[in-house]
């Protein structure tokens, strides 16, 4: 089987390139994914996989010595959090090879992600359109269309330009971004039971204090407990600053996890808020930046109404 990768023509033909793989089993995956490395590795552009462990060593295999040339990473790690992906995986290797035109395979959405995680996945997709706007870049995300459900295939029509199928390379019909960032932009679920108080700027040490303690007695050890312990400084300052003079900050456990919500009656406006490296933004949004670095996931709604962050840390 061999699935149609107009990549290297298309990425001549503008400066940003975002593709969907929809594939149907390993021969599909691997044939499409070595076909786009080796393209990029004969145009002399750096390349990077992004995929998660189990699909990596397989990938990585299957290309034989060429592996040697490209930069491997699980996304399953450096992904978990979906928030982190543009920052510290997609970025990060653009930004190294600022020079010229760079190739990724990104695979940020898979079987096993959980309900929970999803919302955050398809708005990362839809990002990448923003954050790379202009970028000399080919991105192309892997989609298993034989197990994932009809809304991830739907919402990777949406999210990207091109999608590459058995019928080969087209447009998608579907493509609209900004509808994605929107749609899944709900108000987050209410917890069963949790522990809160209010802060303000005097209250900050309390606040810590307050997310240590919760959290190590809801399971988290101790380094977990520390990387708490930033990230809800980080959002708590930021609400003091920039969300009203202060806000709320509630924990509970759930599925594996200790969560802290700190909400605020701020409304973030920059949809890349948290996902530019900190010395490229001029934006703000270093402190959001911070979190999805120490999270494994990071849940945002905001709106006229305010703003409520949610932070997953596994225990």
């Amino acid at each position: 089987m061999s699935l149609g990768l107009g990549g290297a023509g298309a990425a001549r033909a503008e400066a940003f390139v975002h593709q969907a793989l929809f594939y149907h089993g390993d021969e599909e995956y691997l044939a499409g994914g070595a076909r786009f490395i080796r393209a990029g590795l004969e145009a002399g552009e750096p390349v990077a996989v992004a995929v998660p462990g189990d699909r990596l060593a397989v990938l990585r295999g299957y290309l034989g010595p060429a592996a040697a040339r490209v930069t491997w990473l699980d996304m399953a790690k450096a992904g978990r959090n979906p928030g982190r992906i543009i920052p510290g995986v997609l970025r990060r290797f653009a930004d190294r090879h600022a020079g010229g035109r760079v190739r990724i395979i990104g695979e940020p959405v898979w079987p096993g992600r959980s309900a929970t995680e999803y919302p955050a996945c398809a708005q990362h997709e839809a990002l990448i359109n923003l954050a790379f706007a202009g970028r000399a870049a080919t991105i192309l995300c892997p989609y298993d269309a034989a197990r994932l459900d009809r809304v991830a295939l739907a919402d990777a029509l949406a999210t990207h330009p091109v999608v590459i199928d058995r019928r080969g390379e087209r447009a998608s019909g579907g493509y609209a971004p900004h509808r994605v960032i929107s749609e899944y932009n709900l108000p987050l679920p209410e917890p069963a039971e949790a522990v809160a108080m209010t802060f303000d700027l005097d209250a900050l040490p309390a606040v810590r204090e307050f997310a240590c303690h919760w959290g190590a007695r809801f399971g988290l050890g101790a380094a977990s407990v520390g990387d708490l312990e930033l990230a809800v400084n980080e959002l708590a300052a930021n609400s003091c600053l920039h969300g009203g003079g202060g806000g709320t900050a509630r924990l509970w456990a759930e599925d594996g996890h200790v969560v802290c919500e700190v909400r605020d009656a701020g409304t973030i406006s920059d949809p890349l808020a948290g996902r530019r490296p900190a010395d490229m933004s001029p934006h703000g949004g270093r402190g959001i930046l911070m979190v999805n670095h120490l999270a494994d996931l990071v849940r945002v709604h905001t709106g006229p109404d305010g703003t409520a962050i949610r932070v997953y840390m596994r225990t």
